[in-house]
């Protein structure tokens, strides 16, 4: 299963970046909201996890992008964000996010999660 995610910063992308290798899936690896666009425009994913706070591209505009695109827009979206205040997930969800995530995040929660929305790829 591959997974785009976009987060500009670096520590988060290779702490992703490895659980997600470990866990058995194909991440690829972007800095900004931009660069995650190009790349789904060329090569699709099977699912995204944002970063709400990128340059060039926010993780907002990216899912409003994701939804509008008719091959993109069942594409699970997780958020996973420094962005804590309840109403910055509500925000998340009218957006069209399937989940979200505050970070810090505990690995084991953020796999679960990852399994979770695979779940709902697979049983369509």
């Amino acid at each position: 299963m591959k997974i785009l995610v976009a987060d500009d910063n670096m520590a988060f992308r290779i702490l992703v970046e490895e659980l997600l290798k470990k866990a058995g899936y194909e991440p690829s690896i972007h800095e900004d909201g931009q660069l995650a666009w190009e790349h789904l425009q060329a090569e699709g994913a099977d699912m995204a996890v944002l970063d709400i706070n990128m340059p060039r591209m926010d993780g907002m505009e990216l899912l409003g992008r994701i939804r509008a695109d008719e091959r993109l827009s069942k594409m699970p979206v997780l958020l996973l964000t420094v962005r804590t205040q309840p109403q910055d997930q509500v925000d998340g969800y009218d957006c069209g996010a399937d989940d979200y995530l505050p970070k810090p995040f505990s690995n084991e929660v953020l796999l679960a999660r990852i399994k979770t929305l695979e779940r709902r790829i697979l049983q369509k």
